[in-house]
């Protein structure tokens, strides 16, 4: 059995809104949520310089709480190409703050998100937020819709990882197997 509390940091990318949440795992496996907030960047700004503010801000978050790990939502994509652009450069000065950190990062599609928060991939944002209240035990619903979103996307990761760690560990003994026996083979 784990006895060890697993603290990861949820992401929901974007260049005018990063919502971003610290949840924990302990031992039971019961869930919380330590802290969430929305980095915001003003739209009058020059691009690098909200860059720069979401580099800095998330530098500060993955500072103050150290998660074990990080989950972020993959990107999909958007109607507006220019949004879409900017997110990318938001994912990846997050990724490069994650990576100067040491932060393992994992990433989770939109779908599979809402797939495991409410058990459907066509949930409403009304819907992920609700259910990320009642699975955290939250007297009231987390707000902005971001950082719910970056909340769920934790849940999901503390659900799933452990599988996920399993499935690795399986995979990676079942890989060793196969080469000890092509090694024997070898010398007859």
């Amino acid at each position: 059995m784990n006895t060890k509390t697993t603290t990861v940091l949820g992401i929901d990318p974007g260049l005018d809104r990063t919502g971003w949440a610290i949840l924990t795992r302990d031992a039971r496996s019961v869930l919380s949520l330590v802290a969430c907030g929305l980095i915001h960047t003003e739209a009058g700004q020059e691009l690098p310089t909200r860059l720069d503010f979401v580099y800095q801000e998330l530098q500060k978050v993955l500072s103050q709480y150290q998660p074990d790990q990080v989950a972020m939502e993959q990107n999909y994509f958007l109607k507006r190409a220019q949004s879409m652009a900017n997110t990318v450069m938001t994912r990846g000065v997050i990724i490069l703050a994650c990576e100067q950190a040491g932060k393992p990062i994992t990433f989770y599609s939109p779908k599979r998100v809402k797939m495991m928060i409410c058990g459907t991939g066509t949930a409403d944002k009304k819907q992920v937020q609700r259910m990320v209240q009642l699975t955290l035990h939250l007297d009231k619903i987390i707000n902005p819709d971001d950082t719910a979103d970056a909340a769920a996307i934790g849940i999901c990761h503390l659900k799933t990882a452990p599988i996920n760690n399993m499935l690795n560990v399986k995979a990676a003994f079942l890989e060793k197997l196969k080469q000890t026996q092509d090694a024997q083979i070898k010398k007859k």
